[in-house]
């Protein structure tokens, strides 16, 4: 058996095409393809707006400045993510609060938040940052209610979720980063990501205004717009103090044609997900799905005792599992600031025993048995 990893690209003909046709082309940065990537994207997700991004990290930095987070200011995220969820607020000079996750679909739990929210007078934190985690949507009309409640904005880290989906109260299919509930989501375009550009990312939004300003500062705070003379074609202004966070048209063309097939992934990453659980349902713990919702699955994720084991075992099979994640609050830059006093006793559960198995398109049906029955020999 060759060499199975936990995610990976598919580069297909097309994709070569689309880049090669760009790369002769006349632009290859700052021209046509990142503004019909914008549109194509902005439309798959049922936003209004969407903004091309060096990757997402850059993306959730202007998210929060964006809204106007400043130094010392609070926000809620979780400690089950990628650093850059939580990096952000500290770009900012913001503090990071961490609340707990669900136990079963480990996402950024909602009570957790309640009640985190409850114990600080109102005002005391600005915005809320969860993460659909592993593909699966959080709910993000309960959080827009508990945000409203409290003053605050979202940002929704839909990185792992292009094309997963949540139903809301009035019956409605809410695709992640439609800009209903959220004020800004956040997609990547890393390698092992459902639209694969090398790197990348896109940010969206219903706002006029966020849009305007996240377009100002992906670009040095420089616009051509709103000038009150003619000084010539040549002119610009710089409004604010912004960044080079610009994507290439030749990486935007790859991600037009992987974003072609999106639909096409997700159906497939789901078949791998059933054949999972089909195997490992009363045997093996795998995070839930509530109903109503479509998980998009980056990841598939289960809980195992004696979690090293396993993952030393399957990579003496050549399976390349991955954990996801260490809990941010544990890493040193943070146990440095002095984070403590949060009950994040869930997350730091989760860490213990959890472990992702390959989840792409094109894993066939022979790799993922063979990783089924090495998953199933452990457990025995």
């Amino acid at each position: 058996m060759k060499n199975i990893p936990y995610g990976r690209q598919n580069i297909t003909q097309e994709d070569l095409n689309a880049v090669t046709e760009t790369l002769l082309g006349d632009f290859l940065t700052q021209g046509p393809k990142v503004q019909e990537f914008e549109q194509k994207f902005a439309q798959y997700v049922g936003a209004k707006y969407a903004v091309a991004v060096t990757n997402a990290t850059a993306g959730l930095h202007i998210a929060v400045l964006a809204l106007n987070l400043k130094a010392g200011e609070r926000v809620i995220t979780t400690p089950i993510t990628f650093a850059a969820s939580a990096n952000c607020v500290r770009y900012a000079k913001g503090e990071v609060w961490f609340a707990d996750i669900d136990p079963d679909t480990y996402i950024l739990s909602l009570d957790s938040i309640r009640s985190l929210l409850g114990s600080k007078p109102k005002g005391f934190f600005k915005g809320i940052i969860p993460v659909d985690f592993a593909g699966l949507p959080v709910d993000a009309e309960e959080y827009r209610k508990l945000a409203d409640e409290h003053g605050l904005w979202i940002i929704e880290d839909a990185c792992h979720a292009p094309g997963g989906s949540f139903t809301d109260s009035q019956h409605k299919e809410q695709r992640c980063g439609n800009g209903v509930y959220a004020d800004i989501a956040v997609f990547s375009f890393h390698p092992v990501k459902h639209i694969a550009c090398g790197e990348g990312g896109m940010l969206t939004t219903n706002s006029k205004t966020l849009y305007k300003k996240l377009a100002l500062l992906r670009t040095h705070g420089i616009t051509k717009e709103n000038m009150a003379e003619d000084h010539g074609g040549w002119f610009y202004e710089m409004q604010e103090l912004g960044f080079n966070y610009r994507l290439t048209d030749f990486q935007s063309a790859l991600g037009i044609s992987q974003l072609a097939r999106n639909d096409a992934g997700v159906k497939t990453r789901n078949q791998i997900a059933d054949r999972y659980k089909k195997a490992f349902e009363g045997k093996i713990k795998f995070q839930a799905l509530p109903n109503g919702q479509i998980n998009a699955h980056h990841l598939f994720v289960i809980e195992v005792n004696n979690r090293k084991e396993l993952y030393d075992q399957l990579r003496e099979n050549k399976i390349f599992a991955q954990i996801h994640y260490i809990p941010v609050h544990t890493l040193p830059y943070y146990k440095n600031i002095g984070y403590k006093g949060a009950d994040l006793t869930n997350a730091e559960a989760y860490y213990a025993r959890c472990i992702s198995l390959p989840m792409y398109p094109t894993l066939t049906l022979e790799e993922q048995g063979y990783v089924i029955n090495k998953v199933l020999a452990y457990a025995k």
